[in-house]
């Protein structure tokens, strides 16, 4: 999903041979869907890799013919395939799947949702004319209890299972119905989490004094790829406005030091691309000075934690930042090709390209076999295809092992302890000491639990985790376990002292089901699926959302300790405001804060943030700067009223994304949630306008 570099000579060079036809027999797979046996075009990935396209119907699908009992198929993971093994897989979701085989030695299978196929909206929405509407609320509230609109305020009184209320108006007729009488407090629920992502370079600078750390320049035309200013003073003035929505869960771009120069931005380098976003890591133990200071994430945390908000670290272990002409001449790594210095400035990162080319080119001047290249991270920290590092291979034909976006690959599953990296050796200021004895992935995870320990960090959310070896993300989560458990007892007067880690991974097209992830550390996995199926007819509708309503609930209550964390929006896919439709963003308010389990608000959901400009690479749009500037025009307001009433109602019952769905009516479409004590009726009383 990142914006890829040109590629060096050797990757080029990999990358064509992977392309190069290779004639294997096909895997001898029976498979069966329903009892009916499919034939798929299979599809040759490299040797011995095989991939098939299933277009499957609810029902169950089979695997082999074996004679031993069937094995349950679970999606996303690897599985090892003995002769004689059957495997069954429960379709609920029609639509495209992808099926990898591997043959040989180390035989396995994958089965991978790739497109849900979207069921017919049978339900229709009603147009609501701003009248008082009746709701049945027996089974929830009792006859002679008084109930309150959250919305609007408005009280009345059960009456033969009944209420009648009118919605408020600038509310879309939304009920959101709750007992009138002062509740206790009830314990906080991260199935009813709402996590609010901030990409901090772009949401709020608190210090314009750090804009152009390391030399970092704004490029004087579009700002694609630059850094914007946005940093953790900015996103501490913020605390409130966030409180106001709800969040009690924070999450922001890893705020450790990243590579300080850009690569071309886009295929067709048309942009600088620097690291703002926090995926190109440079030393894991420094914090980048464009984000802040020690004593700005400490205040960070700290006033945060006074409103009730855990802040969450994005952390990557499956990659670091590529190399730059920046970081080459600043820390003395790899090589330029004989004769090309006299193409560079005194400064190379203000190398410009001639008008014939783009800024891909930079890489012509580069000696990618160069020796001094083992000062960079080293053979035995990464794959990367330059001198002599490794060669990884594709994702697609090993997701552990291969390149993401021609990333150097760091080399989680070794075994053999390693030294330093040359250039964190010398390197100043940073952290980084040589251990003994220690894995690529033991340095990692010492690095990144080292914030949880000192600062207080509240949790992670996990990059490209269908990436990295589970191994390595379990043994990650044990070491942030006990480095919360030593931050709390060393900080006992802290609000959230004593709470414990969490953890919420990206496998990318992951639904809400559940799967072994969440038995290698994490608490709960990004729900892809909401974006594709559900936010953009509920939001027009919310009555579209009943049936994934009760889905997602009814995995919460039948399976204790599960959850996931579903979101509309994000920085690597879409923008739901791109669409510039306020009815639709205000429905989208409805549909993603009411929904069962954790969900997650990208910034500006709230506000309508426009997309931004893009180059070649069309995801830079989603990762505009926050519109603070139209939050005082009326319909912008309104908007965040609407989004904070909502937030504020989520936030007082954990019966929202912790309890059972119920559908109480269709007209008007009403449902409960209960959780115990804590009861809930909504109601969308119909459209404003019937779409």
């Amino acid at each position: 999903m990142r914006p890829l570099p040109p590629l060096s000579p050797s990757i080029l060079a990999l990358c064509f041979g992977l392309l190069a036809p290779v004639i294997q027999a096909e895997p001898q797979v029976p498979i069966r869907l329903n009892g009916q046996p499919l034939q798929p075009a299979w599809e040759t990935l490299a040797q011995d890799r095989f991939a098939a396209e299933l277009e499957l119907t609810k029902g169950t699908l089979e695997l082999g013919t074996g004679e031993a009992e069937q094995k349950p198929l679970k999606p996303f993971q690897r599985h090892a395939l003995s002769a004689g093994d059957r495997f069954d897989f429960d379709v609920v979701k029609p639509g495209r799947y992808r099926l990898l085989v591997q043959t040989g030695d180390d035989a396995n299978l994958r089965l991978l949702p790739s497109r849900q196929s979207q069921e017919p909206v049978e339900q229709a929405c009603q147009p609501w004319n701003g009248e008082a509407v009746q709701v049945p609320v027996a089974g929830v509230f009792e006859d002679g209890q008084r109930l309150r609109d959250a919305y609007s305020g408005n009280t009345t009184i059960v009456k033969d299972g009944k209420v009648e209320l009118t919605p408020a108006p600038g509310s879309n007729g939304l009920l959101l119905i709750e007992a009138a009488e002062a509740h206790p407090e009830r314990a906080r629920d991260w199935r009813n989490a709402t996590v609010y992502f901030a990409l901090t370079d772009r949401f709020a600078n608190g210090d314009p004094n750090n804009d152009r750390s390391y030399g970092r320049e704004p490029d004087g035309a579009q700002e694609i790829g630059t850094f914007h200013g946005g940093d953790l003073k900015g996103l501490t003035s913020k605390l409130d406005y966030l409180a106001k929505l709800g969040v009690d869960a924070l999450w922001i771009s890893a705020p450790y030091e990243q590579i300080h120069g850009w690569v071309g931005g886009g295929d067709k380098g048309d942009f600088r691309h620097y690291a703002y976003h926090g995926y190109y890591a440079l030393d894991y133990t420094q914090l980048d000075a464009n984000m802040g200071t020690e004593a700005d994430l400490r205040e960070l945390i700290r006033e945060a934690h006074a409103r009730g908000i855990r802040v969450l670290f994005d952390v990557v272990l499956n990659h670091a930042g590529y190399s730059t002409l920046a970081d080459m001449q600043q820390f003395g790594f790899g090589g330029l090709r004989d004769g090309m210095a006299q193409y560079l400035p005194e400064r190379w990162t203000a190398w410009q390209p001639e008008p014939y080319e783009h800024l891909h080119a930079y890489h012509n001047l580069v000696d990618y076999d160069h020796p001094a290249w083992s000062r960079w991270w080293g053979k035995d920290w990464v794959r990367a295809g330059i001198a002599d590092y490794p060669v990884p291979p594709s994702v697609l034909v090993d997701p552990l092992k291969g390149s993401l976006a021609f990333l150097p690959d760091f080399r989680t599953e070794s075994e053999t302890p390693v030294r330093l990296p040359e250039f964190l050796r010398h390197k100043q200021p940073t952290r980084a000491v040589e251990r003994d004895g220690y894995r690529v992935r033991d340095y990692l995870n010492e690095w990144l639990t080292t914030w949880v320990r000192e600062f207080g960090v509240d949790g992670f959310r996990a990059d490209t985790v269908m990436h990295v070896e589970p191994t390595a993300w379990a043994q990650l989560r044990q070491q942030a376990d006990q480095a919360r458990r030593d931050w709390s007892e060393a900080n006992p007067d802290d609000p959230l002292a004593g709470e414990p880690f969490w953890m919420v991974g990206e496998v990318f097209g992951h639904g809400p089901e559940i799967s072994d992830y969440q038995s290698n550390g994490f608490d709960a996995l990004i729900n892809f699926a909401f974006q594709q199926e559900v936010a953009g007819a509920a939001s027009d509708c919310l009555v579209r959302a009943d049936k994934s309503y009760g889905h997602y609930a009814s995995l919460l209550a039948d399976n204790p300790g599960h959850n996931f964390m579903s979101y509309a929006s994000s920085h690597d896919t879409s923008l739901f405001s791109a669409q510039h439709d306020l009815e639709r963003q205000r429905g989208l308010a409805s549909a993603l804060l009411l929904s069962p389990g954790a969900v997650q608000i990208y910034y500006g959901d709230e506000s309508a943030r426009a997309f931004g400009p893009t180059g070649s690479d069309p995801y830079q749009g989603t990762r505009s700067d926050m519109n603070w500037s139209e939050h005082t025009k009326p319909e912008i307001a309104a908007l965040i009223d609407h989004w904070q009433r909502i937030g504020q109602f989520r936030a007082r019952h954990p019966a929202i994304g912790a309890g059972r769905h119920q559908q109480l009516s269709d007209q008007p479409y009403a449902f409960s949630r209960v959780q115990g004590i804590d009861k809930v009726v909504v109601v969308q009383s119909g459209a404003l306008v019937n779409r």
